[in-house]
This record gives C-alpha cells, structure tokens and sequence, in this order.
C-alpha cells in the first residue's frame, strides 16, 4: 500500500510546483524540487536549469541538494526530505543517495527514465552500498504530468 503524504510534504509539494512552473516560463523542462531540513523548513530550491547553465547535471534535484548542502554546510543531508516534481532520473538518484537524503516524496512517474521504481529502482536497490531511503510516489502526480504534457505539447 502506498505511505501517503504528509501536510508539510504537501505544501512542500506546492513549492516544487511553482519552481517547475518557473523552469517551463525559462523554457527549461518543467522540473521543481525542494530540500526539507530535519525540522520541515525549506533548504533549498531548484527548477531545471539546463538550456540556461549548459550544464548536462542541471537538473532541478541536483540544483536543490547543491543549495541545500551549501546551506547546511555539510554534503550529507541526514534527517532531510526532498521533494520533486517528477520521479527522480539515474544521476539524481544517485546524488541523492550520495547525499543521504533519508526521505524523498515524488509526483509523477517517469516511466522512459525513472529510477525510483518504473524503469529503474536505484533508490531502493539494497545492493549499493548507501542506506535506502523511504520513497513517497505519486504526490499531486496528476499537476506534475499535466505540466510536462503541456511543455512538450507546446513544442511539438
């Protein structure tokens, strides 16, 4: 059965949302993530910044941990959520782990390059040598996909 979000979660979600719509109006893919420290206040903040930085590691999980840690002043994010917008691709799973991030909360799935259970289970694989971390999928799925939808749609 699926763990269901929480209120803090939730409106972190919102967060995530507008970064993703502000990622859209750049012309960037539709991407937001936010970094909940262990006490629920926000760390960090990303949108997908990679038409703007040409940067191929630009992606919104990658610019909010790199916040977030730059905030803590320390690269493992113990005690941290993250929350984004689209489930997380191989290179942010892997940052992910990298930073320790306890907790990650998802909205869509992505079902061509997902690595938080459809095309890839990298956050949940017990064979890296990283601890797993819970994973919450499907939070305001539905306004997640109808983002990216309309993002590609406009630019077919």
């Amino acid at each position: 059965m699926p763990i269901p979000a929480n209120s803090e979660q939730l409106a972190a979600m919102a967060l995530a949302l507008d970064e993703a719509r502000a990622a859209a109006r750049a012309g960037e893919i539709p991407v937001g993530a936010v970094v909940l420290g262990p006490d629920g206040a926000v760390l960090g903040r990303g949108g997908n910044g990679r038409e703007a930085s040409q940067d191929p590691t630009g992606h919104a999980e990658v610019i909010a941990l790199r916040r977030s840690a730059a905030a803590l002043g320390d690269r493992v994010l113990a005690g941290c959520t993250i929350v984004v917008t689209l489930e997380p691709c191989a290179m942010c799973a892997g940052a992910i782990l990298a930073a320790r991030v306890p907790r990650v909360v998802f909205g869509a799935w992505d079902e061509k390059a997902g690595a938080a259970g459809s095309v890839y289970d990298l956050l949940r694989d017990g064979r890296l040598p990283h601890a797993v971390p819970e994973v919450i999928a499907g939070v305001r799925a539905d306004e997640s996909a109808a983002l990216l939808d309309e993002f590609f749609r406009s630019r077919r």
